[in-house]
């Protein structure tokens, strides 16, 4: 046993389900990226950049929502959930949204791509604020096993 109380088999398998998470969350930010990026493109010559750009995001970050909460994390959806999840995309928002601003008026870059560019810089912000409230207790400074809710059956959302 170490000094926090674990087997060397446990912090292993803690590790082993935390890779699992990240690549599980690399492949759903890859589809929702292109998704995000899809429906910015549709929306795109219609309206104003930032305004499809903002649909986009809102209506990608649903569908991640749940991609998240049965793929990546394997948890039950929940109302609370699902209401909290957009508070800490947030972040996600203001540093894409600052980045595309910046990037489109600023650098010059063409307003099509700079979204990927600034969705780049914001993954890891977004891995460790929708772990955190898709799976309580798992914060950073936490020794223990995140809890979680195995999926089955009906889903509460």
């Amino acid at each position: 046993m170490t000094q926090d109380g674990k087997t060397q088999d446990a912090k292993a398998q803690d590790r082993k389900q935390k890779l699992g998470q990240v690549i599980r969350f690399a492949l759903v930010g890859g589809v929702n990226t292109g998704t995000f990026f899809g429906i910015y493109l549709l929306l795109h010559p219609w309206m104003p950049y930032f305004l499809a750009y903002t649909l986009a995001f809102v209506l990608s970050m649903i569908g991640s929502f749940f991609m998240n909460t049965y793929f990546t994390y394997r948890t039950r959806p929940t109302w609370k959930k699902f209401l909290l999840f957009p508070l800490t995309n947030v972040t996600n928002y203001v540093i894409q949204s600052v980045g595309l601003y910046a990037l489109v008026a600023w650098a010059g870059l063409d307003s099509r791509i700079a979204p990927l560019v600034a969705a780049v810089v914001a993954i890891p912000f977004t891995f460790l604020l929708s772990r955190r409230i898709l799976i309580p207790g798992s914060g950073a400074s936490q020794g223990a096993e995140p809890r979680t809710e195995p999926v089955s059956g009906s889903s509460r959302v």
